[in-house]
């Protein structure tokens, strides 16, 4: 048996989840949670296999939730299931520990299939978010000439950006304000050629990578 937390925040979606696994001899939840407080309190203890995780939690998001999770419990498989199909909460998701991606209106079978996949180790995603990570993942590499032009402090913000910090991390980090970090973005999307975040941080890790 396979045990399954869940931490959503609508009741109703809640509610149907926890149906579906209990429909079905196969899952077991462990836990049901509505916000990423409650989840970092509760499923530690529950220790659940896997976990499927909303991203539009109130307060702390289920990207930070995933984060916390995978710390206390790195074994955990989280799979994020929401309405959000863009490329840069799906890299913000995966960068926080999470190992698939699926949208709410998914079929019920599919989200149980996506459950066993990713407990047998796979990487379960719709297959609307999985052309949005292959054409991301096509974005150009960023040329020695572009990074050279970056200043020392643009180069810093990006190493933070390409480990999926978010913009007030970033401040924290290099003891800059907010409003800096933005600044510092603008500049680095134009002399990178991007218009994302997503695009800079893959531009930058492309890099890192290529000979």
């Amino acid at each position: 048996m396979i045990t399954v937390g869940i931490v959503e925040d609508d009741a109703g979606i809640r509610r149907s989840l926890e149906w579906l696994l209990k429909s079905s001899p196969e899952f077991s939840c462990v836990g049901s949670c509505q916000s990423a407080e409650e989840a970092l309190r509760v499923l530690p203890k529950a220790a659940p296999q896997v976990v499927l995780m909303d991203i539009n939690l109130p307060n702390r998001s289920g990207i930070e939730c995933t984060a916390g999770l995978k710390e206390m419990l790195p074994s955990v498989q989280v799979v994020m299931i929401t309405v959000y199909g863009d490329t840069e909460k799906v890299f913000n998701a995966l960068r926080a520990g999470a190992s698939g991606y699926i949208l709410k209106r998914t079929a019920p079978e599919r989200i149980l299939q996506a459950i066993r996949e990713v407990h047998d180790g796979g990487v379960p995603m719709s297959s609307e978010i999985a052309r949005k990570v292959l054409g991301a993942f096509r974005e150009p590499v960023a040329t020695p000439a572009e990074e050279q032009n970056l200043s020392r402090r643009e180069q810093e913000v990006l190493e933070l950006l390409s480990q999926g910090c978010a913009n007030k991390e970033i401040a924290d980090k290099l003891s800059i304000s907010i409003e800096t970090v933005t600044w510092h973005l603008r500049h680095i999307y134009s002399k990178l050629h991007v218009r994302s975040r997503t695009q800079a941080a893959l531009k930058f890790l492309g890099r890192k990578k290529s000979p």
